[in-house]
């Protein structure tokens, strides 16, 4: 073992920054935390957050991905994209008043490109990441700790949601069962009880991906989203085509599940797309009826997988769904009277959740635990999750 990865090891405080994009391909969301500890006594507290966009040509070669790549292009948007991780690190250090010198672990996510866990039943299950983690510690000097979901599919698990592992140390109360729901592009449920071998989580179906894929194309990409929920809020929910679209097996698909682009992505996106380019549907009834499939799918699975369980006491809301508040009002009234809130109650912005869940499990996987939540993802066991790329000696 090296001497560096002794001394961090070892170290009982140590601040680490956490970077994720998601299924949108929108930037990068970068953290920086202090944390006291491993394993479920973890202590947090969050320094700053910030997230950078990803320029449009990069997210143009993000989309291309989908649909038509060559091995040279994801070869080189790899190390690109590995480079755009390194900065995001770089400029939350900077804007946090520290160096480099001072942080002693980066988490990253990466970039998703491609996923086909086990529920697929689609030849053999796999996940694919990208941002390179050697880009990372070489361009910051930092210790990386990366790659974090193939392991849990070589165990035989969905390799997600990952999440869940943050939920629970941060919404768990004695005697107390809540649900804490991400909305990202994809969005997840957790059921935090108040064992953690007793949680599950899974991804409940499409959080803003398709919304905010519609609105670029119908934009040319000068919008990246709907702000606010604005062109939803004056649309109609049409509601043929919100049943045609509930009508996915995957929605009544018991958990463990996980989806992403491959179900809810470009190829769904265009398809939708074109119903308005052909002027079948506005925009404006395109959006409602998209959000009201987010709501529909979310609520119902609570319906169809949670409630029969377990008396739920809150709903925490987080990600960038939240920005949305007419997509938060419309499950709020139809959680009615459940308590819901947002992570930001909880002292993590509901932006930021996703990226501190990246810090903790590289802080996890170096102090030598394993950080998977078989309950979760369906994997034969618990496992490390993440591979190392060291820094440089400090």
């Amino acid at each position: 073992m090296s001497v560096e990865l002794k001394s961090l090891i070892d170290k009982k405080e140590k601040y680490v920054i956490g970077l994720m994009s998601g299924t949108s391909k929108d930037g990068i969301d970068a953290v920086l935390v202090k944390l006291e500890g491993n394993g479920l006594d973890t202590k947090i507290e969050l320094l700053k957050f910030i997230c950078i966009e990803y320029d449009g040509d990069i997210q143009t070669k993000l989309n291309k991905l989908i649909v038509d790549c060559s091995l040279k292009e994801i070869s080189d948007l790899n190390f690109l994209i590995g480079g755009e991780f390194a900065k995001a690190a770089l400029e939350v250090i900077n804007q946090a008043g520290l160096s480099p010198s001072e942080i002693d672990l980066i988490g990253s996510h990466g970039q998703t490109v491609f996923h086909n866990p086990p529920s697929y039943k689609d030849g053999n299950p796999s996940t694919l990441q990208i941002g390179e983690i050697d880009v990372i510690a070489e361009k910051t000097g930092i210790t990386t700790v990366g790659d974090f979901r193939t392991r849990d599919i070589a165990a035989g698990g969905e390799a997600a949601p990952l999440v869940p592992y943050l939920d629970y140390l941060l919404f768990r109360k004695p005697g107390k069962v809540s649900i804490a729901q991400n909305i990202g592009g994809i969005a997840n449920a957790t059921v935090v009880t108040e064992h953690i071998d007793d949680l599950i989580a899974f991804d409940t179906g499409p959080g803003n991906m398709l919304m905010d894929r519609i609105i670029q194309l119908a934009t040319n990409g000068k919008e990246k989203y709907d702000k606010g929920g604005q062109f939803a809020s004056v649309g109609n929910i049409n509601q043929e085509l919100l049943n045609k679209l509930l009508v996915d097996p995957y929605y009544s698909h018991p958990p463990p599940k996980s989806t992403g682009e491959e179900l809810f992505g470009q190829e769904m996106a265009t398809t939708l797309h074109s119903y308005v380019d052909n002027e079948m549907i506005s925009l404006e009834d395109m959006m409602a009826t998209l959000l009201a499939l987010t709501v529909e799918s979310i609520v119902s699975s609570y319906k169809n997988f949670i409630f029969p369980k377990w008396d739920i006491t809150e709903v925490i809301f987080s990600g960038g769904g939240c920005n949305n508040h007419i997509l938060i009002d419309r499950l709020r009234e139809e959680l009615d009277p459940i308590k819901c809130s947002t992570s930001n109650d909880y002292g993590i912005p509901s932006d930021a959740k996703e990226a501190v869940a990246f810090a903790i499990l590289a802080n996890e996987l170096i102090s030598g635990n394993t950080n998977n939540l078989p309950g979760v993802t369906g994997a034969q066991r618990k496992v490390p999750l993440g591979k190392i790329s060291l820094g440089r000696a400090k």
